[in-house]
């Protein structure tokens, strides 16, 4: 094996500069398609109402399009505040679910600030109904309903953030057992995550504290679950994720940062209460510690720190992309170089490594290749070690499929020079094979 100092000048600092880039972009690619996926994707409250409304078997029902006149009509019985408010609330969410409907109804002077006045209201049922109204709003393709629903998010941000009391009493009943008033948080926290997918609103979110105010709720939540969570609360917590997730993922320039270690011990509580029942939450908690450990050496350090590791790699078996995302959280503490590979050789990486490579899926062994190769860039040792373990062989077996054979056949030329030999020319083999 290559020492570490022949190893990285062999290398040289633009070669690692440039494979650093291309991950980069690939990252990038990933991120923006979970964005899109998101959006289209729709958790909806639709799948509660569809079967009282005569759909079958969850199947989404559109209705025609309202005429401006009728649009008008639910409007004023909305803003009348009759006893048939109510009624003209439904009626309005239920039309909502056409483009047509929706885009009428933004035009209308005065549409957008009586929702808002009806979720900030006391009267819990109206609020209800209208963050529904607010929901088939706010994942809207259309960019001038999104643009409509900009005035909305910083009452959602003050809402879901604790600055609202009604919140917060509400938290605590809800993570004590009981549901009630937990239906407008969701609805509020949905509505959020679709706006921020949509890009209308992000910088604007971002400057006004999104951040820490998601964190805070997070930490909220995390702190409040007791042993056996009540049903529902899942559907807060999981667009709470999302939220962040996407905001940590925006290039809008935007200097904003959260260190707080604490974000990462919630994240782990959250594994631990909902992995059996609600498996879902394994793929929203690895996404957002994916874009949290990404460009941040704190939450690489704190990961390792806090000896969350082992819990970590726990999660590799639990699901195709549980897989893939464990992989590449490993690879963003990898890239961060020596110390860091150091410390992961140190913990049971490189064992439940070799299980992986056995694996018939190629974008799961693909990750694990990456791995590898940051391992045994900035970590020699751990070449030495993989070989000892029987990763020679383990290896071999892939170069046979096309799409893995070039990264296997480069990895197979690093573990198998003699000590002593030049670093130069398989570095720059393995660029090739990892870009």
């Amino acid at each position: 094996m290559w020492s570490r100092q022949r190893r990285g000048a062999g290398l040289g600092g633009r070669g690692v500069e440039e494979l650093r880039a291309r991950r980069r972009e690939r990252e990038a690619a990933l991120r923006k398609a979970r964005r899109q996926e998101q959006l289209v994707s729709k958790r909806l409250l639709r799948e509660d109402t569809t079967a009282e409304e005569g759909g079958q078997d969850g199947a989404e029902i559109v209705p025609d399009p309202l005429s401006e006149d009728e649009v008008l009509e639910l409007l004023r019985g909305v803003q009348r505040g009759s006893e048939d408010r109510k009624r003209s609330l439904s009626c309005l969410r239920w039309a909502l679910r056409n483009k047509e409907t929706q885009q009428k109804f933004v035009r209308l002077e005065g549409s957008i600030r009586t929702l808002i006045g009806l979720f900030t209201s006391s009267l819990a049922d109206m609020q209800m109904e209208a963050a529904r109204c607010l929901h088939e709003l706010s994942h809207s393709s259309d960019p001038a309903v999104a643009e409509a629903c900009l005035p909305v998010t910083s009452y959602l941000l003050t809402y879901l953030s604790g600055h609202s009391v009604e919140f917060t009493h509400m938290l605590r009943l809800v993570c004590s057992g009981l549901k009630a008033g937990i239906g407008a948080a969701v609805e509020f926290a949905w509505s959020l995550h679709y706006i921020i997918c949509s890009h209308t609103a992000n910088t604007a979110l971002l400057s006004l504290g999104a951040l820490p105010a998601l964190t805070s709720l997070l930490l909220d939540l995390a702190s409040e679950i007791p042993e056996d969570a009540p049903e529902g609360l899942e559907l807060l917590i999981c667009p709470v994720l999302r939220c962040l997730s996407n905001l940590l993922a925006e290039e809008t320039g935007c200097e904003v940062q959260i260190q707080d270690e604490r974000l990462l011990i919630a994240l782990f509580l959250i594994l631990q209460c909902f992995l059996q029942q609600h498996p879902f939450i394994i793929q929203e908690c690895l996404w957002l510690l994916n874009n949290l450990t990404a460009d941040e050496h704190f939450f690489c350090s704190a990961l390792l720190s806090l000896d969350l590791l082992p819990a970590l790699l726990q999660l590799l078996p639990c699901s195709q992309m549980a897989s893939v995302l464990v992989l590449t959280i490993l690879c963003n503490i990898a890239e961060k170089g020596p110390a860091y590979c150091q410390q992961l050789h140190q913990q049971p990486a490189l064992p439940l490594l070799l299980p992986t490579l056995a694996l018939p899926d190629p974008k799961v062994v693909g990750q694990c290749l990456e791995l590898l190769h940051l391992l045994f860039l900035h970590w020699p040792e751990a070449a030495a070690d993989f070989v000892r373990q029987g990763g020679h062989q383990a290896l071999e077996q892939h170069q046979s499929i096309p799409e893995l054979q070039e990264r296997a056949q480069a990895l197979l030329d690093i573990i198998g020079q003699p000590l002593g030999a030049s670093a130069f020319s398989p570095c720059h083999a393995m660029l090739s094979a990892f870009s």
